[in-house]
C-alpha cells in the first residue's frame, strides 16, 4: 500500500474511533485526549494509559494497551485494520481493551 493510501485509511479510521471513544468516555470510566496525532486514553481506576497511533513507516496502527503492544494491518477483506493474531477489527479490538482494564463491558461504534 502507498503512503496515501495508508494515510486515508489511518484518517478514516482514528476519526471513527476517536468519534466511538468520546461516546462513550465519561459512562465507561476513562478520558480522551488528541495529541499528535494519536490518541491517549486516561484511566484512574484502575489507573493506566493506552495510546493509539497510526504509524506511517510501518503502515499499521498501533495501540499500547495493557502492557502490550498491539499492531494492526489494513486488511482489505474487512475495509478496516486488523489484529492479525486474532482476526479483531479496530474497534471491537479496543473495546475489548478497555473492558479489560476497567472491568466493565464497552460496545464502540
Amino acid at each position: 500500500m502507498d503512503d496515501e493510501t495508508f494515510r486515508k485509511h489511518a484518517e478514516e479510521a482514528m476519526a471513527r474511533l476517536t468519534k466511538a471513544l468520546y461516546a462513550v468516555e465519561e459512562a465507561a470510566g476513562f478520558e480522551v485526549e488528541e495529541r499528535s496525532g494519536a490518541l491517549h486514553l486516561l484511566f484512574e481506576e484502575p489507573p493506566g494509559t493506552f495510546v493509539l497511533s497510526p504509524n506511517s513507516s510501518a503502515k499499521q496502527i498501533w495501540i499500547s494497551a495493557l502492557s502490550t503492544s498491539f499492531k494492526l494491518d489494513w486488511s482489505e477483506a474487512y475495509s478496516d485494520f486488523v489484529l492479525a493474531h486474532s482476526g479483531e477489527t479496530l474497534l471491537p479490538l479496543v473495546a475489548r481493551l478497555i473492558g479489560e482494564q476497567t472491568g466493565n463491558s464497552v460496545t464502540l461504534n
